[in-house]
């Protein structure tokens, strides 16, 4: 069985001459090509000889029978196509003559496939400009980009438009190379089929392994994601989980549960976890109780207070300020809050709160942490702070 070796190709497609030349280096090392793939050439391991090689442009991917027929009868025999390039190849003691004498006559062969590219680039760019449309409206619509960053969602997406940026640029460029291609040949330079390719090798070889590797964690990231998101029925009993507890904030023998089940899932009081490149812990809870000997002071029902919280655990501390900015923003509810009020407290580098009737919310900050609060019910402010500063603490000190 004959053995295949596959090598990474050393240049764009375009590049005719550099392939040609590869080609006839690779055969002298006993490497002869037996088929193109998009990345990768194919050759088989067989004795060391000199061969010439010749690319041929046709207007369609199939070579005609009787164009490789006519090849065929001055001493070129077919090897491979990719797309529209169709390999041939020769013994170089043979000296078979050039399939094309008249430069000018080849560049007829390379209008076609002007044509293609430019409508390859039209779709290309069309496609980037509707992939940064959506990735402007997710980071930037409703003016919170760096909570966007920091949950994670839109990571994959703007990886996605890096790649389908390259192919824009690779279809540009492709574009502007056969142009200049069909020029020289029109001007009278022929192909230089001994062309140097060494130097385009070792180019091609570094951005592969980059574009392998952002595709790969492309690929990656929403796999882990979703297998760090999970939904948890809050235990009844305080845990190390570092979230403000109603009970702990109420200090009410008489508080209980109001619940409600899904799925075996009480989402009533439940806490979620997730996980993001920039915040590798993130955790998103509500808890809701009542007290049935107490009614709210308006005489709307049953006093049922509630606390809601997110607390993430930054890869970068400075980080921390601009997400407690977004998060007020997203938080605000409106023009008709009264204003959010920075405090001084020594257990937080940044703390800010609001009051509005029952409903009181606290942005604190130490280090990496950064937690939001908002809580509804009577308790005093400075409970909900207290309580906040000693599950900040926790976090902060994992």
């Amino acid at each position: 069985m004959t053995k295949i070796v596959r090598k990474l190709r050393p240049t764009d497609f375009w590049r005719i001459g550099e392939h040609e030349s590869w080609f006839s280096d690779m055969s002298a090392k006993g490497l002869h090509l037996h088929k193109m793939g998009l990345h990768f050439a194919h050759f088989k391991i067989g004795d060391p000889k000199r061969m010439e090689y010749r690319i041929e442009v046709t207007k369609k991917k199939g070579m005609p029978y009787e164009q490789s027929e006519m090849y065929e009868e001055i001493g070129w025999d077919y090897v491979t196509s990719y797309q529209f390039f169709h390999v041939f190849s020769s013994p170089e003691e043979n000296h078979a003559p050039e399939l094309h004498t008249d430069p000018m006559e080849q560049s007829y062969t390379l209008d076609q496939l002007k044509e293609r590219l430019i409508l390859n680039f039209t779709g290309t760019l069309i496609g980037f400009l509707l992939i940064i449309g959506m990735l402007l409206a997710i980071w930037f619509l409703d003016g919170t980009p760096v909570l966007r960053l920091v949950e994670g969602h839109a990571i994959q997406l703007t990886i996605l438009s890096l790649i389908i940026l390259y192919n824009v640029f690779y279809s540009t460029r492709a574009m502007i190379s056969i142009q200049a291609l069909r020029r020289n040949l029109q001007e009278g330079k022929a192909i230089d089929h001994h062309a140097p390719w060494e130097k385009s090798l070792h180019k091609n070889t570094a951005f592969s392994i980059v574009f392998i590797a952002i595709a790969l964690v492309s690929a990656i990231l929403p796999f882990v994601q979703l297998f760090k998101h999970e939904t948890f029925t809050l235990p009844e009993n305080d845990s190390n989980l570092p979230i403000v507890r109603l009970a702990d904030i109420e200090q009410n023998s008489l508080l209980v549960r109001d619940e409600y089940y899904i799925d075996e899932i009480d989402w009533a009081n439940r806490y979620t976890t997730n996980w993001s490149v920039f915040a590798p812990v993130q955790y998103k809870y509500d808890e809701s109780g009542m007290i049935e000997n107490r009614k709210w002071l308006d005489e709307s029902g049953t006093y049922s207070p509630s606390v809601s919280a997110e607390v993430y655990h930054l890869r970068f501390k400075v980080l921390a300020e601009p997400l407690i900015d977004d998060l007020i923003k997203w938080y605000s509810y409106g023009d008709e809050m009264e204003p959010f009020v920075e405090k001084q407290h020594p257990d937080f580098d940044q703390l800010i709160i609001h009051e509005d009737a029952e409903m009181k919310q606290l942005f604190a900050s130490k280090e990496k942490v950064v937690m939001y609060v908002r809580y509804n019910g009577y308790a005093e402010m400075d409970v909900l702070i207290r309580n906040a500063a000693q599950k900040v603490n926790l976090l902060e000190g994992e």
